[in-house]
C-alpha cells in the first residue's frame, strides 16, 4: 500500500504537469487509477494489463492510452522490456481520448519519442517541452491507426475459470467444445452458455486469441522458427496460423518477430 500512494503522489501531485517516468514502477503494483490520463509505450517484449472487465496484451512497439482514473494493473515477465509512461494533465478531451486502446507506434510517433528520449519527470505549461508532449498527445489522435485487437475477457465465475485452466496449457492439442465439455462434465449447449453469458465471446473466438497470445509469446521468448510454433499453439497447417495471427494483430509472426 505504501508503493502505491508513493506513486500515485508522484502521478497526481502536480496536476498541471506532464510527467515521464521511465522506470518499471507499475507492474509491481496492484489495481489503481489516477487523475491524469496516461500513455504507456512498450518495447522488447508483451506487457499485460489487466482491467476489472478484461485482459490486454500489448506487444513490442505498440502503445496503450489509458484514460483518466480507469482502473488498471500492469505485469509482464520479461526483463528485457522497456516501458515509457507519459502522464497527462486532466482535461476535457473526446473520442478516442475517452477509451482505452492499443495502437501500433507509427514511424511519426517514433520519431518524437526518439527526440524527448532523455526526458524524465515532470513538464509544466510555458516550457517549449510541454508544449511538445502536448502536441505529442494530440497527434495519436489523428493517425487513425487500427486498434491491436487482443482483449481476453475475465470473469470471476469459478466454475468457466476452472474450465479455461484446464485446456490453457494444452493448447497443442486438438481442444474443442465438445472433449471440453466432456472433459469438464458438462453438456456442450451449458459449456456454450457459460462463455457467452460470462465472457459475451464464443468458445472457438476466446481459444483462438489464446492460442496468438502464446504464440507471441513464443516468437518473442524462444528460438522456434514459425513452423514450430504453429504446431506448439494447435495448428498443424501454417497458413491457417499465420492467417489467424494477421487476423488479431494486423502482423504476420514473421513481421511481429522483427517488432
Amino acid at each position: 500500500m505504501e508503493i502505491l500512494d508513493q506513486l500515485l503522489n508522484i502521478v497526481d501531485q502536480n496536476p498541471d504537469s506532464i510527467l515521464v517516468v521511465r522506470q518499471q514502477t507499475e507492474q509491481r503494483l496492484p489495481a489503481h487509477q489516477h487523475d491524469k490520463a496516461q500513455l504507456l509505450l512498450v518495447y522488447g517484449g508483451i506487457a499485460y494489463l489487466q482491467t476489472d472487465a478484461k485482459d490486454f496484451y500489448i506487444p513490442s512497439n505498440h502503445y496503450i492510452w489509458i484514460p483518466k482514473n480507469y482502473r488498471h494493473n500492469l505485469m509482464f515477465n520479461t526483463q528485457d522490456l522497456f516501458i515509457i509512461n507519459i502522464y497527462f494533465p486532466k482535461e476535457k478531451l473526446s473520442g478516442f481520448y475517452n477509451e482505452l486502446g492499443i495502437y501500433p507506434v507509427s514511424k511519426l510517433l517514433a520519431e518524437m519519442l526518439s527526440f524527448s528520449e532523455k526526458w524524465q519527470g515532470d513538464y509544466f505549461k510555458g516550457s517549449w517541452e510541454f508544449e511538445f508532449l502536448l502536441t505529442l498527445r494530440n497527434v495519436l489522435s489523428k493517425e487513425n491507426l487500427k486498434k491491436f485487437s487482443i482483449q481476453l475477457p475475465t470473469t470471476d465465475d469459478q466454475r468457466l475459470n476452472s474450465v479455461i485452466d484446464s485446456f490453457r496449457n494444452r493448447l497443442n492439442e486438438n481442444l474443442s467444445l465438445d472433449n471440453i465439455a466432456q472433459q469438464s462434465g458438462m453438456s456442450v449447449r451449458n459449456l456454450t452458455r457459460l462463455f457467452q453469458t460470462k465472457l459475451h465471446i464464443t468458445f472457438v473466438q476466446y481459444l483462438k486469441m489464446l492460442r496468438i497470445i502464446r504464440a507471441m509469446e513464443l516468437i518473442k521468448d524462444t528460438d522456434l522458427n514459425m513452423t514450430e510454433i504453429g504446431y506448439e499453439v494447435g495448428y498443424s497447417n501454417i497458413s491457417a496460423f499465420s492467417n489467424n495471427f494477421y487476423q488479431l494483430t494486423n502482423m504476420r509472426p514473421t513481421e511481429f518477430k522483427i517488432k
